[in-house]
């Protein structure tokens, strides 16, 4: 009689915030992985406590460590909604251990991200500024309608999160912005316009505008906006309900694991 084959192991970070309560909920629920670490950074008031009943809740066994080498060594993956300077940390570590790690943080500058590929050259990273399909399908959509349409077509981006919300415009909002900018065969550098206040002047001819709302609990809302003199097309998505990253993650780590390192993002994952 063959011998029963362990789950995969997944550490979550940062679990004392909202994306971190989900992801653990997702995970301990799940069925096909189990949770093997929960991390917080150092200092905070939840290290050393049961995870299970810093959340409220009963004892679950786990407890919340600020060590995320012996968290990372005893784990398969790696879930990361934490902050940028965190996830380039976790990114070396988790590389080391040949662990997966999904990264949901956004808000990288280009030396995060660069730090990120070379940690990718050792191990599977999925990077994506959304984990939800419905967002994904979203970005392909925007990329096809921009190659469709010429420069008489304003594009803007959209985008409103809760209060709590510290970068702008959001990962998802570049998403689509870099889609819309792939489609027209230019770089967002070349068109983005990331805020107006005052007199602006006129619009310029290609750019790409950002426009950011923070307030109350929004979940996540992204509008792609293409305007031509006449007529407009709208292109939308809206979150209600944070568990839809959090499903995404899950799918993310687990189809990492048979995977060759590398760094990917969401459209990998979901064959798109």
């Amino acid at each position: 009689m063959s011998e029963a084959v362990e789950a995969p192991g997944i550490v979550v970070t940062g679990v004392s915030g909202r994306m971190g309560r989900m992801l653990v909920a997702t995970v301990l629920a799940s069925g096909r992985v189990r949770l093997a670490g929960a991390l917080e950074r150092e200092g905070h008031d939840w290290i050393g406590r049961d995870l299970g009943e810093a959340m409220g809740g009963a004892a679950n066994g786990i407890t919340v460590s600020d060590d995320p080498v012996a968290a990372f060594a005893r784990a398969q993956a790696v879930i990361d909604f934490t902050r940028p300077e965190a996830s380039v940390g976790f990114a070396g570590l988790a590389a080391q251990a040949r662990a997966v790690h999904v990264i949901g943080t956004t808000g990288f500058e280009p030396a995060h991200l660069a730090r990120i590929k070379a940690a990718a050259r050792h191990a599977v990273i999925i990077r994506a500024g959304n984990m939800s399909l419905g967002v994904n399908l979203l970005v392909g959509l925007v990329g096809k309608v921009a190659a469709a349409l010429d420069a008489d077509w304003d594009i803007e981006v959209v985008e409103a999160h809760h209060r709590m919300k510290v970068d702008a415009p959001s990962g998802t909002a570049l998403m689509l912005g870099e889609a819309a900018a792939e489609g027209r065969g230019i770089g967002l550098g070349q068109a983005r316009v990331a805020a107006r206040d005052g007199i602006t002047g006129a619009r310029p001819a290609g750019a790409i505008g950002f426009s950011s709302i923070r307030g109350g609990d929004i979940v996540g809302e992204h509008e792609v906006i293409f305007a031509a003199p006449g007529e407009r097309i709208v292109l939308r998505h809206v979150a209600t309900d944070r568990a839809i990253y959090a499903r995404g993650a899950l799918k993310a780590a687990l189809w990492g694991l048979d995977r060759k390192p590398g760094e990917y993002d969401m459209a990998d994952v979901l064959g798109l």
